[in-house]
């Protein structure tokens, strides 16, 4: 099989990277995670002119590819620069919405005009995607929704979230569960968003007796767990891409660093244990690398052996990116902690996304039991 990257997907690639080089330095990004934001809309609208939105979606939903190395080339490229744009949730919100056929607003989200959020986790659930306790009761004229969501990336500033509840069944069945898509302004929704310590924002997201039409029903009632799988398994490579991304910055930067510093008269990259734990972490990345390309190859596929290649990918993500941030921030001596250099937040990056859509124990008791 051959993994190399279309010509269309090189162009992306190298037109996202140009771009980031010249607009997304460590400073600009350091301005806008103190915006109020938390983001920058401008970035947003670039991102979309540029196409990097669409190439999130298939042509048949408006956009320009969609599939899983589609995925790998826009976050392996935002992972290398640390963006804190609201990609993830537009991607797994988009992706039920384009299942749902709501094509006017996924042409908005493509364009840029509108951002939406993924509100799925709940703070007992621990990583288990099934476990759903909002409750979504039947009205005359459609829903009232009642429950809450959990670190909500970008829920404060979204226009709107895809929210899961539960309309029959116990908290933990696949049956029962559907999937919303409530207005930022609904009465009843209460967000409390803060900075989260990779950069970006999230939120803790409250809804009391929140009213919504028939209409807001995204698919089936009570036959969405399917849409909440696809949508996480889209995460997941987009995620393990992104380490993969922030993992390569890292080890360029430590390289460098290695060649520059000096003790004793010398580069410390002359050392030879330095150089052999370089080889160690580059050899690691490249595993990392051939997990993320197998999950992306069969995440079109159902089935047991897309989930495996999906819990094996993240299961190895989170174990080499942990790996990797300790030994830049070793090689780096006490320099690599300063708040100053871009390092110590790739570090924090790589191990938040271990935390993301599942840990490293949890996918790996995944794999083993599927």
């Amino acid at each position: 099989m051959d993994f190399n990257n279309t010509e269309d997907r090189r162009m992306l690639a190298d037109t996202l990277n140009r771009f980031l080089d010249k607009e997304y330095d460590f400073a600009s990004r350091e301005r806008t995670l103190d915006s109020a934001e938390g983001f920058s809309r401008q970035h947003w609208r670039q991102f979309a002119e540029m196409g990097v939105i669409g190439a999130l979606f298939s042509e048949a939903d408006g956009g320009y590819g969609g599939a899983g190395f589609d995925l790998a080339v826009v976050f392996e490229a935002l992972g290398r620069a640390l963006v804190v744009e609201p990609f993830l949730g537009t991607l797994m919100a988009g992706s039920v919405i384009a299942v749902a056929g709501q094509t006017a607003l996924l042409e908005q989200i493509i364009g840029g005009a509108h951002v939406v959020a993924w509100a799925h986790a709940e703070a007992d659930a621990g990583y288990e995607n099934r476990h759903v306790r909002t409750s979504a009761t039947p009205t005359a004229d459609g829903w009232q929704l009642d429950g809450a969501k959990a670190v909500v990336q970008h829920g404060g500033t979204a226009d709107a979230l895809v929210v899961s509840a539960r309309v029959a069944g116990a908290d933990d069945d696949a049956d029962g569960i559907a999937l919303f898509l409530v207005p930022a302004d609904a009465p009843g929704l209460a967000v409390r968003h803060y900075p989260i310590i990779d950069g970006g924002r999230a939120a803790e997201v409250t809804m009391t007796g929140v009213t919504l039409p028939a209409s807001a029903l995204l698919g089936a009632a009570g036959e969405a767990y399917s849409l909440v799988e696809q949508a996480i398994g889209r995460g997941i490579v987009a995620l393990c891409a992104e380490a993969v991304g922030a993992m390569e910055a890292a080890k360029s930067a430590t390289l460098e660093y290695l060649k520059t510093r000096k003790q004793f008269g010398v580069t410390i990259g002359s050392f030879q244990a330095l150089q052999h734990r370089m080889a160690d972490m580059a050899l690691e990345i490249e595993q990392a690398r051939s997990a993320l390309i197998n999950a992306a190859a069969v995440l079109e596929q159902t089935g047991t052996a897309r989930e495996k290649a999906l819990s094996a990918a993240k299961y190895t993500i989170g174990r080499v990116g942990a790996l990797v941030a300790e030994e830049c921030i070793q090689l780096h001596g006490g320099i690599g902690m300063t708040w100053e250099l871009p390092l110590s937040h790739y570090a924090k990056r790589l191990v938040m996304i271990d935390h993301q859509l599942g840990d490293e124990d949890y996918h790996l008791a995944r794999y083993m039991a599927l």
